[in-house]
């Protein structure tokens, strides 16, 4: 099949859907944990209310939720944001007894919970805890004037949890406790309506030899399956190195990469998370994009900062014979900074933002599939080094 839907940033082939939604051979019936995709990001952050008007300004994200004082939360705000298929949750706390204040002082700002929507969270919990999973939140109904949601929560990676969420009998706008409310932040004038359609990836960073651990036990508990692995060369440069392997759902539409560092001579990426964020956590949210020279536009405009790239890769003879041709010339590959690889399947467009906040920790990668299922294996080399120049202007390399 073959086609479009929509028009400019909105866009999207039949054959980018499909990677979007990871459409796969799968039956539910047969998944001892079936998940049907990620419902939301959630963070804890510093200051919620100016986070959540950064990811409307800089991520063209669109407020469409709010949980706070004003409508009988006293413990915190949160703010619920959309892109296309994404949905980020803000939350900070408000009383000074906040567990959210406990937990942003040890951490700083970060993901801690990876939400899934699930069709049967009363048959995800009772399988996850036959496994050996910690249950965080039992199986429980929350109800207002739009329905009822049934959710559960398992705990995963460090204090990171899989919220598991069954909406089939809700039409609210997000959960009970939240009311509908958008946000006071105007777009500019030109502005693309979106910068991004969807979560491609959530990268996790664990401990030295804690990541066979928590991939096998995604495939235990989570009926998980083994996308891909990168070890010794594939990801390191002459100063660091690290080693990756990424776990799916069933159906392939929620990815979760997951890195532990490598011996090296020096620090890698992942020791300066790790020391950073002060353990295991998420790293990094990949986001799907179908024009990504719009977005690294739209997103320089708004003042968001890239990982640079030298004039080297681009001029490189051994890239363009290896790419091969691109919806994109070299050439404003080059002037954007953004970075290219192709598999078997296809090739994709990708690019890195510094961390976002104030600790090293947290940061995004925009990326545009064209085929490639992959996740930039051509480019690690250049994008570790690219880090390590970054890790050094800090003195943490």
């Amino acid at each position: 099949m073959t086609g479009t839907l929509g028009t400019g940033m909105d866009e999207v082939s039949y054959d980018q859907l499909r990677q979007l939604v990871g459409l796969v051979d799968y039956d539910e019936t047969r998944d001892p944990f079936p998940v049907k995709s990620m419902d939301a990001v959630v963070f804890v952050c510093g200051n919620a209310t100016q986070t959540a008007l950064f990811y409307q300004a800089a991520f063209g994200m669109e407020q469409i939720a709010y949980s706070g004082p004003e409508n009988g939360n006293r413990d915190h705000k949160a703010f619920v944001l959309k892109s296309g298929s994404a949905r980020f949750v803000i939350k900070g706390g408000v009383t000074p007894d906040s567990p959210l204040l406990d937990h942003h002082r040890e951490h700083g700002d970060g993901v801690t919970d990876l939400a899934l929507e699930v069709s049967d969270v009363d048959r995800c919990v009772e399988h996850a805890r036959a496994q050996g999973a910690t249950v965080l939140e039992e199986p429980h109904d929350v109800s207002d004037e739009h329905g009822t949601v049934r959710m559960a929560a398992i705990a995963t990676y460090g204090k990171t949890r899989h919220s598991l969420i069954d909406r089939s009998r809700y039409n609210g706008v997000y959960l009970p406790g939240y009311v509908a409310k958008k946000g006071n932040y105007v777009k500019p004038e030109g502005a693309p309506k979106r910068v991004f359609q969807a979560v491609d990836h959530c990268v996790g960073n664990v401990e030295l030899g804690k990541m066979d651990y928590w991939v096998q036990w995604y495939n235990r508990v989570m009926g998980f399956v083994n996308m891909a692995e990168f070890v010794g060369d594939d990801i390191a440069t002459e100063y660091s190195a690290l080693m990756s392997k990424v776990v799916a759902n069933g159906n392939h539409r929620v990815k979760f990469p997951l890195n532990e560092p490598a011996i090296a001579k020096k620090k890698s990426q992942i020791d300066e998370y790790l020391e950073f964020y002060g353990g295991p956590g998420c790293q990094h949210i990949a986001l799907a994009t179908n024009d990504i020279i719009a977005t690294v536009v739209a997103m320089r405009a708004a003042g968001v900062e890239f990982l640079d790239t030298p004039d080297s890769y681009y001029e490189d003879p051994e890239l363009r014979e290896r790419i091969g041709e691109v919806r994109v010339p070299i050439e404003v590959l080059k002037e954007h900074r953004i970075l290219v690889d192709r598999d078997e399947d296809g090739y994709l467009l990708q690019i890195f933002t510094k961390p976002i906040g104030d600790r090293p920790t947290v940061f995004y990668e925009m990326i545009e599939r064209h085929g490639s299922l992959g996740f930039g294996k051509g480019n690690f080399k250049a994008l570790f080094e690219a880090i390590e120049r970054e890790q050094e202007r800090r003195g943490n390399l």
